[in-house]
């Protein structure tokens, strides 16, 4: 367990942990008492492979949200689902506004009306958005699209529309607001598996649910606001995982010194540890990461930066829990099983989301392997060939795609918002629209709110420290998130990449913000003036984000404004 900063929510009558079976007065009960920060096993070392003692200290004296009363439980989901609300009502009021394909949409949107229609992506003819604005999207042609993305983020439109109509742009972003919204409520989750805070908890929620880069991205119907999902969704699952594991640890060790002599496992056991079995929630992480790469394949990275951080979660609790040989014994018994558990998952569940394009008959490149008959992989069946190769041709695509943009912006500058993309923008005459003055002005720019952002860059710095210096799990479980999300960019400066991309790793840029709000909230044992002031200042900057928020909002949801009040909202030339 890293070193405690923010305040842990404590359940009545969770104080230390006592190991199962000594009574009052007896030998380990006056070593708990002795023992340093009530820890009984420096005194007393049979007493550290205890299953409870071992439990305490690999993931600390909470155990669940049933050892909370049932009034604080209620607060476990009520401040989550009110953040998700507040997120909802931003998200789905005006959802129809513009009433248009608004930037890529125009991609997106038409894809999944294609899916809804025949499974998989067809083509459109000229002007084919002017029909679809109108209300008239039954023009599809007979021949197929070449794409290159995979279709999970295109199906969730989809779903949409179903529900909704493709008629109308409600239906379009229907699946984008819900996926926003509930996207919030699993942030504010995680930040109370993360933090142990009701407060904490309260604010990660809503900080996202305000935040105009993601409610931007929840209104329109992109692909990156479903990649950000099924990414946090996965993230959540692995710190399930942790703590699953490490109660699995620590119990199988536990009945192994109950068994042993001197009530410790046999120096054999103690060598490598135990098996701990399947790990559920580790494959359930391994779907969610299959769906993010199935949505956008720099989910890839996401993949192999969990993968690594979870297995390194496992070295570090066999480390603390005696284990001898825990680099070997946790590569052999946690690192394999990992990668079987979420690799082979993410590429069947990825594989399963092509279903469609299997069972066309004329989507792009699905006949490509019998026109092209291979002496080296003919042995293959020729769907197969004909995916890879269509893999092969669109990775061509990514890695050549250069091309100059308006609104392209460098990796670099994504952090402090040096270029925000314009999705949307008009020029309303007086009098229509809702235009009262000589010039009005709707916009929609992806650009975040600035003491978020602003806040979270700096957040990094502090976060790096406490995982560096003070070996804070969670420091670096955040940082681990945004890396895998933002430094693989920099890998391709010449491509063209675009400052919306961040949103996939935005929920951990506001776990960094959160994470240094709990250092100046403080710990619940320091003193009430030092706790009173802590929560003073943490409530002034949530209060002022809501604030900055309101003052953007026009810009975020093309709201018809004076021209004058849109350029006060343009804080720097790179905006326009």
């Amino acid at each position: 367990m890293g070193h405690v900063t923010q305040t842990p929510t404590r359940p009545v009558g969770s104080g230390q942990a006592h190991p199962a079976g000594p009574t009052q007065g007896s030998p380990e009960r006056a070593a708990r008492a002795q023992a340093p920060a009530g820890k009984p096993w420096v005194v007393r070392p049979a007493v550290a492979f205890s299953a409870e003692a071992l439990q305490e200290r690999l993931i600390g004296s909470v155990r669940s949200w049933r050892d909370y009363p049932p009034s604080l439980r209620l607060w476990f989901w009520l401040v989550p689902v009110l953040t998700a609300v507040i997120g909802g009502i931003l998200r789905f009021v005006r959802l129809e506004s513009p009433h248009s394909l608004v930037f890529d949409e125009t991609y997106y949107v038409k894809d999944a009306y294609s899916f809804l229609v025949s499974g998989y992506e067809r083509s459109w003819p000229d002007k084919a958005n002017d029909s679809f604005n109108a209300g008239n999207p039954n023009i599809l042609l007979d021949t197929p699209e070449y794409v290159v993305h995979p279709p999970v983020g295109k199906w969730m439109i989809a779903g949409g529309m179903w529900l909704f109509g493709a008629d109308n742009p409600f239906g379009w972003r229907f699946a984008a607001a819900l996926t926003g919204t509930v996207s919030i409520l699993l942030l504010a989750l995680i930040a109370q598996k993360l933090f142990r805070s009701l407060p904490l908890s309260a604010a990660a929620g809503l900080l996202l649910a305000v935040d105009g880069h993601h409610l931007v991205m929840s209104r329109t119907s992109l692909l990156d606001i479903f990649l950000m999902f099924w990414i946090l969704a996965a993230f959540g699952a692995l710190l399930m995982d942790r703590d699953d594991g490490r109660r699995r640890l620590a119990a199988r060790l536990g009945r192994q010194a109950a068994a042993g002599r001197h009530g410790r496992p046999s120096a054999g056991q103690l060598l490598a540890g135990p098996w701990l079995g399947i790990r559920w929630w580790r494959i359930a992480a391994g779907v969610c990461l299959g769906l993010a790469v199935g949505t956008k394949w720099s989910g890839l990275f996401f993949l192999a930066g969990f993968g690594l951080l979870s297995v390194l979660w496992d070295l570090s609790a066999r480390r603390v829990a005696g284990i001898r040989g825990w680099i070997t014994g946790g590569m052999i018994k946690d690192g394999l099983p990992a990668f079987l558990s979420m690799v082979p998952v993410a590429a069947l569940v990825y594989a399963a989301t092509w279903t469609g394009w299997f069972r066309s008959n004329d989507a792009y490149f699905r006949r490509w392997a019998q026109s092209n008959p291979s002496a080296d992989w003919g042995w293959l069946p020729d769907a197969v060939r004909s995916l890879a190769h269509y893999h092969l041709e669109a990775y061509k695509f990514h890695q050549g795609l250069g091309s100059e943009h308006p609104y392209e912006a460098s990796a670099w500058s994504w952090l402090v918002m040096g270029r925000p993309t314009s999705f949307f923008y008009e020029s309303p005459q007086q009098g229509t629209q809702g235009c009262t003055v000589s010039n009005c002005a709707s916009a929609i720019l992806s650009v975040g709110n600035p003491l978020i952002w602003w806040g979270a860059t700096i957040s990094l710095a502090v976060l790096l420290f406490w995982w560096a210096g003070r070996r804070d799990w969670r420091a670096g479980a955040v940082l681990a998130a945004v890396g895998a999300g933002y430094l693989p960019w920099f890998m391709y400066p010449e491509r063209t990449m675009f400052y919306f991309y961040a949103v996939s790793f935005e929920p951990f840029l506001v776990l960094a913000l959160v994470y240094c709000l709990g250092l100046v909230l403080g710990r619940d044992t320091d003193p009430p003036w030092r706790r009173r002031s802590g929560l003073y200042l943490v409530a002034l900057f949530v209060v002022g984000v809501v604030l900055l928020s309101a003052f953007f909002y026009p810009v975020w949801a093309a709201e018809v404004i004076p021209y004058q009040q849109w350029r006060y909202r343009m804080w720097m030339p790179s905006w326009i």
